[in-house]
């Protein structure tokens, strides 16, 4: 494939960094839109635009002049006003997408979230004909849907569009998954709800960030893939504490036996929202309801669709993903 110029959108994040390192490594010129400076993409020789994805004059900059988009930048988290969740992941998206437009920019790879079909319920097996929900109990699930919707809603003969769905991305150089369960079992504040027996998929960082590659790859107006979504995980799905207690050994940390039922998570979770509102506190709530759910409900999915459309084939599995993770972290 010839030399591109590509655009990603939060490129200094846990995935966004993963898919500048791949494009780079094939030799493409890659550009970030972020709200902040990063020596990791400096060394990697990506051009660094500073600012916000609510500022349309910025993104329309950012945009301007690159062969394709990949937009993975979002405000992620389960607390927190709805107005920040709207402003950055459906403002945000509503901009990118007006700055394609504008600037002839004729494919969009769009970071979706699984989260969008989360309905309270167990989700096992499902594919991408899993309903969006009326109602969520969470920003982040609810503005990315309404991104997700947008993005699909303007694919056509001028801009060919995909939504990603990857699931509880992890492996080496995790920000976000990983410290935090490790943090809170360090600190005697971690549980098992519902004992964690469910199922739930979980997704290695490498093949995460080639699955938007792949997608890449494939997308034009009239792809199979133009105007979807996908699932995308290791399609190994297994419990939630295999998986929370694979990642702590791989953290060094001892694993997590205690429990808690899954509905005495759901109304802890519900009276710390209320004391977190009433009081204003800084920071997210230990457990919420839309914690206590994702926590205690299956939640795994079925990648049929991922591999048919986009060639998308899990490279690293989770044993292999943990031992290299096990292997940096001593």
């Amino acid at each position: 494939m010839s030399t591109q110029t590509l655009l990603v959108t939060g490129a200094g994040g846990f995935l966004g960094l993963a898919i500048a390192r791949m494009l780079k490594a094939r030799g493409h010129a890659v550009r970030s839109l972020s709200r902040q400076r990063y020596a990791s993409l400096a060394e990697l020789g990506v051009v660094q635009i500073e600012g916000d994805l609510a500022d349309p004059k910025i993104v329309l900059r950012a945009v301007d002049g690159v062969d394709a988009v990949l937009h993975v930048a979002a405000k992620p988290g389960i607390w927190g006003r709805y107005s920040d969740y709207f402003q950055a992941n459906v403002v945000g998206t509503d901009n990118v997408l007006a700055a394609c437009q504008q600037s002839g920019v004729n494919r969009l790879v769009y970071t979706s979230s699984p989260s969008v079909v989360h309905t309270g319920a167990d989700l096992s097996g499902v594919d991408e004909s899993a309903p969006v929900p009326a109602r969520f109990h969470a920003h982040y699930p609810a503005t990315k849907a309404l991104a997700e919707k947008a993005v699909l809603r303007a694919n056509g003969p001028d801009l060919a569009t995909v939504a990603l769905r990857p699931h509880l991305i992890w492996g080496l150089g995790d920000n976000h998954l990983l410290p935090r369960i490790a943090a809170r079992a360090r600190a005697g504040r971690l549980r098992l709800v519902g004992g964690g027996h469910k199922l739930i998929d979980t997704t290695y960082i490498d093949n995460a960030a080639a699955a938007h590659l792949n997608a890449l790859d494939r997308l034009e107006p009239k792809a199979a893939c133009a105007g979807r979504a996908y699932f995308i995980s290791n399609g190994e799905p297994r419990p939630v504490r295999v998986i929370i207690n694979g990642l702590l050994k791989a953290a060094g940390v001892a694993p997590v036996e205690k429990e808690i039922s899954a509905r005495s998570a759901w109304l802890v979770g519900a009276v710390l929202e209320g004391i977190w509102s009433a009081f204003k506190l800084k920071g997210e709530p230990p457990m919420t309801r839309f914690l206590a759910e994702e926590l205690a409900l299956a939640h795994w999915f079925n990648i049929d669709a991922a591999r048919r459309d986009l060639g998308y084939s899990p490279t690293i599995g989770i044993d292999e993903g943990l031992r290299l993770l096990a292997q940096a972290n001593r």
